[in-house]
């Protein structure tokens, strides 16, 4: 739901930033002697041509150039057709295009002067040696009372935590707020008495396509304010598995980051951040993921007003299972969510869920079968990936959750209140902070229901 909102919203936005054009097209060419009415008219076309034609509206969203490119056009003869009645239509969206296209010395001018270097110290009571543990990491700041986004990996936790803007200024900064889960932090520095802090341009993730422009500004290994560029390689690289975890892809990059880029901006080629650069395969050269700009925003209020994401807890964790596996071992599976793990302590141990015992791998995916296999939620069954999402996305903390499932042959029906869900040790709360991108769960292309509840 919240990715389909980000492209409503991208392509609202597009539908707006062209009929700004018209109305300054009209506006700028007294000479085609357009009356008011007239101008209004034409702004009524094609505002239903945008609202007849969603497809060409998502196309455009994501690369107005479309608009030159005639072999797109012929596809599409009634845009075509519009753009010729509306010369001046295309060429501004064009012109708007090109705008876009900035160098990357002007890129790193416009953006580098938010970009801070953070320094952060946290002690581990539980270690007989080696108990300060010292993290350095990226961030840029976003608004300039002084906030600023980064990992939660290089923040949450720590017991001190060091700022070192642009310029050079050293602050002391505060955790705002925190989710381990999508790895993203919030921290706050005080400006200077009569000091103004850059800020960085937040842009559109929903807009990314594959082989645009990535660039990262960071400070790997300590080098401050270092500039690295490549491309987009895919956008739609699964998180690692959890909560959720289906419907917020990474950004693939082939940007060169390393170990201190993380929380860094990854920016495009108009200075916009689309992403938090995170997570590099530490096997491979090159492969790097960055949390797409789209999801920081949309989490980006709960983080500052109440400094984490308040999200129900199931407490058990699995994937969807098809008639394939039944097929396979002529075994007495059904359709559903197969439950392999209850968490200790959870409503769902509580209320009696067994998970698997026995670990078998087909074809490359394995499985911890033995577990109770859960065939609806409130109602809804659970016959694919996507009524699973759709069944647990109305799921909130108090409320009260039924389950049908099936164990051993027979069907039960299980029920209990839905607590908060609390931090939990696979969250990642800062616990490999002092390689932040490497060693982290394999990413893997999207593909069916697995996730954490």
């Amino acid at each position: 739901m919240l990715s389909t909102l980000n492209r409503y919203t991208g392509h609202l936005r597009f539908v707006i930033t062209v009929i700004f054009l018209i109305l300054f097209a009209v506006a700028a060419f007294p000479q085609q002697k357009r009356t008011g009415q007239g101008a209004r008219h034409e702004l009524q076309d094609f505002e239903r041509f945008l609202e007849s034609h969603p497809a060409i509206v998502a196309d455009l969203n994501k690369d107005p150039s479309l608009v030159g490119d005639q072999s797109y056009l012929t596809q599409h003869s009634d845009l075509e057709q519009l753009l010729k009645t509306h010369p001046e239509l295309r060429r501004k969206i064009l012109e708007l295009t090109r705008s876009c296209s900035l160098t990357i010395p002007t890129v790193f001018d416009r953006v580098s002067p938010a970009v801070v270097f953070i320094y952060a110290t946290s002690i581990n009571p539980y270690r007989a040696a080696d108990r300060i543990e010292r993290v350095v990491g990226s961030g840029f700041i976003i608004d300039p009372s002084g906030l600023i986004l980064t990992n939660s990996h290089i923040a949450f936790g720590r017991q001190s935590i060091t700022v070192a803007l642009g310029d050079g200024t050293v602050l002391p900064a505060q955790l705002v707020g925190a989710d381990p889960i999508f790895d993203i932090a919030v921290l706050r520095v005080q400006p200077l008495a009569g000091s103004t802090l850059p800020t960085a341009a937040l842009g559109d993730s929903d807009r990314v396509h594959v082989g645009g422009e990535a660039i990262a500004i960071g400070n790997p290994l300590g080098l401050d304010q270092t500039l690295t560029r490549g491309t987009i390689s895919a956008i739609n690289r699964v998180l690692p598995v959890t909560f959720f975890s289906l419907e917020e892809p990474y950004i693939q990059i082939d940007t060169p980051i390393n170990p201190g880029n993380s929380g860094g901006p990854l920016i495009n080629q108009c200075g916009e951040v689309i992403g938090i650069t995170t997570a590099m395969l530490s096997d491979a050269h090159n492969i790097g993921f960055a949390i797409p700009i789209n999801l920081v925003k949309a989490l980006l209020p709960p983080l500052v007003s109440q400094g984490r994401i308040v999200r129900p807890w199931l407490g058990f964790h699995g994937q969807f299972i098809d008639g394939d596996l039944q097929n396979i071992f002529r075994a007495p599976l059904v359709p559903g969510f197969l439950v392999e793990v209850v968490e200790p302590g959870s409503p769902a141990e509580k209320a009696g869920l067994k998970g698997g015992a026995l670990e078998i791998t087909v074809a490359g995916q394995e499985f911890l079968l033995g577990g109770d296999i859960i065939t609806s939620v409130n109602g809804i069954a659970l016959t694919s990936p996507e009524k699973v999402l759709e069944a647990l996305r109305g799921i909130k903390v108090g409320a009260n959750v039924s389950l049908t499932i099936s164990r051993e042959g027979k069907g039960l029906t299980v029920s209990y209140d839905i607590p908060e869900r609390p931090l939990l040790p696979g969250d990642g709360a800062g616990q490999n902070a002092s390689l932040p991108l490497a060693d982290r769960s394999r990413l893997r292309p999207l593909k069916s229901g697995r996730g954490r509840l």
